[in-house]
């Protein structure tokens, strides 16, 4: 399990910029980065040949680190200011949690509009771009019953079935995050700029991983997709042909723990063979309404049907409630101080997406506040 210390956030944005914005740097590699010399600082500090003893790191890559000077940094920050964008690094604060503990976090994150605590209850919403009205009344329909649960609904911005879960969950007065496979520099999809500045203006967030600059290329939506279910408690598959990446992102979200749903289609429909076939399989629960959503997400979903979510994120602090057998004993956990979520996860021996969705609740009830650096303290 890696140090929490490792990315305490001590070292600066533009320590996490240079290693971020060099060539050959993923999150993977960055990783490795971190754990084998401890901390950012340690790496920016480190030469060439000392890079090249981490494991992926080879001549190439090294170089490319060396690369980035300042003028390069000072661009990326220059480029996020203009255009009202908050650069996130992991260990600091306002990284949402969810992140932190799927297999390969990203370093960097770029965020346009405003993340909530409230986002942490959230349900991905996702679909093929090329779709039947059916699919696109489905997303719209059950963007917007999410968002009047008080579900964030979260998709990745493309056209298709994910504007329209984006709309839904707007239209409902819902909050809505679309995560990008291009930097936040380009609108993509050009005719969803309107969406877009409706998401950051107060209703949600624009997220990605990449640096400024960076152009729309296919290579970048399947990393992008577990950034979509690792934000989430659930992923709900619309509409999806065989060979949609949207059967990606359940794959990835049944690998992170996350509940995987899908709405079913017409047999004879190829645009639903793929939503189909996961039900058959097994691989997702066939969802109908929203009661099959809260359903699978148990805990969360009984307490948002109950109302108490949601009429708990709208106050500072709560009163009494009660606590799952869960939640009881995560509290127990911070009795003796704060704690960070890896370290929750090992002493609850539970899966991460399941103490994330606990720790959630036990925030949204007033029973603890998350402090920076990812910890997690119990409110007096």
């Amino acid at each position: 399990m890696e140090s929490q210390s490792a990315w305490s956030g001590d070292g600066c944005v533009r320590q996490y910029l240079r290693l971020h914005l060099a060539e050959g740097v993923g999150a993977l590699t960055f990783r490795r980065l971190v754990e084998h010399f401890g901390s950012v600082e340690a790496i920016c500090a480190a030469g060439p040949p000392a890079l090249r003893a981490v494991e992926g790191v080879g001549p190439k890559t090294a170089a490319a680190i060396a690369a980035v000077d300042d003028r390069a940094i000072d661009e990326e920050l220059a480029l996020a200011q203009k255009h009202g964008v908050k650069i996130l690094c992991r260990g600091q604060g306002g990284y949402p949690a969810a992140l932190d503990n799927i297999h390969d976090p990203p370093a960097v994150l770029y965020v346009k509009g405003q993340l909530a605590p409230a986002d942490a209850v959230a349900l991905s919403v996702v679909g093929s771009r090329r779709c039947t009205t059916y699919g696109l009344e489905q997303a719209e329909r059950f963007g917007g019953l999410a968002g009047r649960a008080g579900l964030t609904v979260v998709s990745g911005g493309a056209r298709g079935i994910d504007a329209a879960a984006h709309r839904g969950a707007l239209s409902a007065g819902g909050r809505t995050i679309a995560v990008m496979g291009c930097g936040l520099c380009t609108t993509y999809p050009p005719e969803n700029a309107r969406l877009f500045e409706q998401i950051a203006d107060g209703r949600g967030a624009l997220l990605s991983e990449l640096p400024m600059r960076t152009t729309v290329l296919a290579g970048n939506f399947p990393t992008r997709n577990r950034l979509i279910s690792g934000l989430s408690l659930g992923v709900l598959i619309v509409e999806a042909a065989w060979r949609s990446g949207s059967l990606i992102t359940a794959r990835v979200a049944l690998e992170q723990g996350r509940e995987v749903l899908a709405v079913p289609g017409r047999v004879d429909s190829p645009f639903s063979a793929g939503t189909n076939g996961l039900i058959a399989k097994g691989s997702a629960a066939m969802a109908r309404d929203l009661d099959d959503v809260l359903a699978a997400l148990g805990a969360v979903g009984q307490s948002l049907r109950d109302g108490g979510a949601t009429q708990e994120a709208m106050q500072p602090a709560a009163p009494a409630v009660e606590l799952s057998a869960d939640e009881q004993a995560l509290l127990a956990c911070l009795a003796n101080g704060e704690l960070s979520l890896d370290e929750l996860v090992r002493r609850a021996a539970q899966p991460a997406a399941k103490v994330t969705a606990a720790m959630t609740m036990l925030a949204l009830k007033g029973r603890v506040r998350q402090l920076p650096g990812g910890l997690f303290a119990m409110k007096r």
